[in-house]
């Protein structure tokens, strides 16, 4: 009884083991057939782009400008697909002198879909403005920063070497620009600036720096005043300094659209500061400008072709402005009448015959001269003569 109660027991336990051993193969099976993997497929994770290792920063009016090198590639050396976010971030200076590093926090952040906006060349600037009243309490304060780069939400890359920057109070930004074209040049004219933007009097202004940049008709271009905070104005470029508050463009090109900008200078411990930009002025010159009139029309009465007949010869002085085409001879029967055109088109050179003119009949001769857009001059002096029979 005993070896059958033994052997009943330990038939009663194989089918558990068995169904053990049925159950762990059937699971191998199924993770191996891929059947079994549990949820979504999880996406890839987002590179953590490369540290920033050579940002600067220099004092542009009332602020900072940052510039640095976008990095385009990850910790891992791989490409970037597409430029990342840009954080900014703010702190401040411990008693030694030292950035503390636990005090930094963002205050600017540009998508990376508007990076391409900030960057000239290969480096984006950035100009992070500072409150004016905050330069007035802290004249010479110092301002540290750092940047960082991300690609996604949780995934930044490593802060940027952090740079320090002494600010000083800068005169306010110039309010308007007028601007007058002549026939050789643009003139520029400003106010003077007699205060900060905290309304501080300025420092003596030892002069001015004029920005200009040009808008090509097939480039679509924001009014400057609709660019976002910080952005370039078009990427202006230097265009000359003043030590009044007047500048003379003379390398404008008619029927080109230039925007200008000026920013007054201040000297403080030995060094250059400029103010922010003035608020931009945008000039389209156009040729409005005739020549001169022609000078010294003389006529004399000649024979004809034909026996019994007569012509008027004119000639004048050359005209010698570079945009010139043409002469037009008018020709009137009537004191103080300009008349009608003595010919059909314009005359290349200063002289021209009149051949349909009878005798006994008095005629008013004036000339203009016309430019290459239409412009035409007023007349010059009238000559009068008197058809009579030819001598002999």
């Amino acid at each position: 009884m005993e070896n059958r109660k033994g052997t009943r027991a330990c038939i009663g336990k194989r089918p558990v083991q068995l169904f053990i051993i049925f159950q762990f193969l059937f699971s191998i099976f199924l993770v191996s057939a891929g059947c079994g993997a549990p949820g979504d497929p999880v996406p890839p994770t987002p590179p953590v782009p490369a540290a920033i290792k050579d940002l600067a920063a220099r004092q542009a009016g009332d602020g900072l400008q940052l510039s640095f090198t976008l990095p385009l590639s990850s910790i891992s050396g791989e490409k970037l697909p597409a430029p990342p976010a840009v954080e900014i971030l703010r702190g401040s200076v411990k008693p030694d002198g030292l950035a503390d590093s636990k005090s930094f926090r963002v205050v600017y952040t540009i998508p990376g879909a508007l990076v391409e906006n900030y960057r000239t060349d290969s480096r984006v600037n950035f100009i992070v403005p500072i409150a004016p009243e905050e330069i007035k309490s802290h004249p010479g304060g110092e301002f540290v920063y750092v940047v960082r780069t991300r690609n996604s939400r949780k995934r930044g890359s490593a802060d940027s070497n952090v740079v320090s920057v002494r600010v000083y109070p800068v005169a306010a930004p110039i309010s308007s620009i007028e601007a007058r074209v002549t026939e050789s040049a643009v003139e520029l004219t400003w106010p003077v600036p007699t205060a900060t933007a905290a309304g501080e009097p300025v420092s003596t202004i030892t002069g001015y720096r004029i920005y200009r940049s040009e808008i090509h008709p097939e480039v679509p271009s924001s009014p400057p005043q609709e660019l976002p905070p910080g952005k370039p104005e078009a990427r202006p470029a230097p265009l000359g300094f003043s030590e009044t508050n007047s500048y003379r463009d003379a390398s404008v090109v008619f029927d080109h659209t230039y925007v200008y900008t000026v920013r007054s200078v201040v000297r403080v411990d030995g060094n250059e500061l400029e103010s922010s930009d003035s608020r931009p002025v945008t000039v389209t010159p156009r040729d409005t400008f005739p020549p001169a009139a022609p000078q010294g029309l003389v006529a004399a009465m000649l024979r004809g072709a034909a026996p019994g007949t007569v012509v008027v010869d004119l000639s004048w002085s050359i005209n010698l402005e570079t945009d010139f085409l043409g002469y037009r001879v008018y020709r009137s029967e009537q004191e103080g009448a300009r008349g009608q055109p003595l010919t059909p088109d314009l005359l290349p050179t200063p002289a021209v015959r009149d051949t349909s003119v009878e005798r006994g009949h008095r005629y008013w001769y004036t000339v203009t001269a016309v430019d290459r857009v239409g412009n035409e001059s007023t007349s010059g002096a009238t000559v009068v003569v008197d058809v009579t029979q030819p001598s002999p």
